[in-house]
């Protein structure tokens, strides 16, 4: 059994000399599956003195974090996840004090300060807006990770210059580092810090190395006997064990399933029906089958034999399911719910009867542009479905696109999938961005950058381009750069060149979808479908011809009205001087 994510805590919390107490603190530790997609998350608050009510503002940012944060998608990163949630508690506490009797004076409103840690695999995540702190312990010292947010007026005059419900808007700071078995971290509101010194703390922990909750409380103690007049909080946490770095978890999980044989028409497999194969390469064999439960076409995908020495290659081949259980898009092919146990290592998805967008090219050479755009506006919401959720599909190509007999196009093949919150999980197989089909792939993954959603778009554009011309934008020559300056010589060979009624303005939406720069392509799918059905008002401000060509009559007579104006100024009589 894999080994997982396993932390202790301790925690301490007092009001102090203060009648009540404005701090809270939380950890929350989830299962399997959410304890290797999530993470463990802590979470400190502090309410600000000036205010009567920043203690519910402290709690609701606490219990909102550790309640909504795993909520967000398993897909997305842990930086999104942590930050549209604290986003979102901002502008309810800003929304609060609005309808308050505090709307005018915010420093009694719904303010609190926030810091909070969510330590996924082997990476530690922190989230920070105020004065608590967060320490990680070095030896016999304790490293400040966080910065204090305030504005020191003179020596002994200072303010909270950031917080959650100060504004609509707010900053938090973010870090990630790398933990390792046995770390030590603490989180302490400024009334502990600034009385119980490091080498208290350090101390404190030492003796009490079974009973964390002790250790905190001897801090707390300790800074109210030197005199805090402020609430008291203090978190200790250690990291106890850390996920196997062996192999990744997805992997892990069905390590154990076999291999499954080579298939063969009428042959029974799993309580499937084989009825023919599809298609066979290096990475998978796909076939056609019958569920024999439910009497319904399937699709199933077994891995090649090649790939049982290809663990980077097998985990990509895993991935393929995980990602289409988690897209939901009438756009994106549909896995089958497994009902019974599964006793071989392979994929099941819906049959699409239908066939590849390389087949309907082929089939269908000169579409006109009409179908170009239903198709490709299709293609656009599948991508936009994996585009929320923070994947890229990084080849996206003719082949990997269904055209089924209701004219529905479908995005199929994950293997190439990149998945940013996957991407959190410290794991030894490097995978390599360059995963997709040279002809459709941008043009920065040639130079080692990472991609990005404007990537899908450049395929996209490619595709729509090819429909519409039978060729590529450039060639094979985007496969050959391999340097900046190569891809500056690229050069787009316009649609308006060959023999078809293309307009103007949409080859120019092409043009810009399939730029050689990421930075002068869309920023979104939806900019590229709207421009390929409306003149781009760049494109018309750029191509608009001078009156004199558009309207050589109305220009004339513009101009004879000018003439008539300055002949009747210049005959006016003029007054002597």
């Amino acid at each position: 059994m894999a080994s997982q994510l396993e932390i202790a805590v301790g925690q301490c919390t007092d009001r102090g000399r203060k009648d009540i107490n404005q701090d809270f603190h939380g950890v929350f530790t989830p299962r399997e599956p959410q304890l290797s997609s999530k993470g463990v998350a802590i979470a400190l608050a502090d309410g600000i003195s000036s205010s009567d009510v920043s203690q519910v503002a402290s709690e609701s940012a606490v219990k909102g974090f550790l309640q909504d944060y795993f909520s967000t998608s398993e897909a997305w990163s842990v930086k999104k996840s942590a930050h549209r949630v604290l986003m979102a508690t901002n502008s309810w506490l800003y929304a609060q004090t609005r309808q308050s009797q505090y709307r005018y004076d915010k420093d009694r409103g719904y303010v609190c300060t926030f810091s909070a840690m969510v330590i996924k695999s082997t990476t530690a995540h922190i989230f920070h807006a105020g004065d608590a702190r967060i320490y990680r312990r070095q030896g016999a010292a304790l490293e400040q990770l966080t910065q204090d947010h305030r504005l020191w007026v003179s020596r002994d005059i200072n303010y909270l210059s950031r917080a959650l419900g100060v504004d609509a808007q707010v900053e938090i700071d973010y870090q990630a580092l790398g933990v390792g078995k046995g770390d030590v971290f603490v989180l302490a509101t400024d009334g502990v810090y600034e009385y119980a010194s490091a080498g208290f703390m350090i101390n404190a922990i030492d003796q009490h190395p079974e009973d964390l909750d002790a250790a905190a409380k001897a801090i707390v103690s300790e800074a109210y006997e030197r005199g805090s007049a402020d609430n008291l909080t203090c978190q200790i946490i250690r990291i106890e064990n850390l996920p196997s770095q062996g192999i990744s978890e997805l992997h892990q999980q069905i390590n154990d399933l076999p291999f499954p044989p080579m298939l063969e028409a009428r042959m029974a497999f799993d309580g499937f029906r084989i009825v023919r194969p599809l298609h066979a390469s290096s990475r998978s064999h796909v076939y056609l089958g019958v569920d024999k439960d439910t009497d319904e076409s399937v699709i199933l995908k077994t891995p090649s034999t090649d790939l049982q020495y290809d663990p980077a290659g097998l985990e990509r081949f895993l991935m393929e399911e995980w990602v289409a259980r988690r897209v939901n898009s009438a756009h994106v092919v549909k896995p089958c719910s497994q009902t019974r146990k599964r006793n071989f290592l392979y994929i099941v998805t819906e049959f699409i009867d239908g066939q590849t967008l390389t087949q309907w090219m082929i089939d269908n050479p000169r579409p006109d542009l009409e179908t170009v755009r239903g198709i490709i506006e299709q293609v656009a919401r599948g991508l936009r479905a994996l585009h929320r959720l923070e994947m890229l599909h990084q080849d996206l190509r003719p082949a990997n696109i269904m055209i089924d007999s209701t004219g529905t196009a479908k995005i199929i093949d994950f293997g190439s999938t990149r998945v940013a919150g996957i991407m959190d999980i410290t794991r030894p197989i490097e995978q390599s961005d360059l995963l997709g089909t040279a002809l459709y792939t941008a043009p920065e993954y040639f130079l080692g950058e990472s991609g990005s959603p404007r990537s899908d778009i450049f395929a996209l554009g490619v595709m729509a381009y090819q429909m519409l011309s039978g060729k590529l934008p450039y060639g094979v020559e985007v496969a050959k750069t391999r340097t900046r300056a190569d891809q500056r010589k690229l050069r787009y060979d316009s649609l308006v060149h060959i023999d078809r009624e293309i307009p103007a303005w949409v080859d120019d939406a092409i043009s810009t979808a399939v730029h050689p720069s990421p930075d002068k392509r869309y920023g979104e799918l939806s900019e590229f479908v709207f421009d390929l059905r409306h003149p781009n008002k760049a494109f018309l401000d750029r191509t608009r011809l001078p009156l004199i060509e558009r309207n050589p009559l109305v220009f004339w007579k513009g101009m004879s009205l000018v003439l008539a104006i300055i002949v009747v100024f210049l005959a006016l009589p003029r007054p002597l001087i």
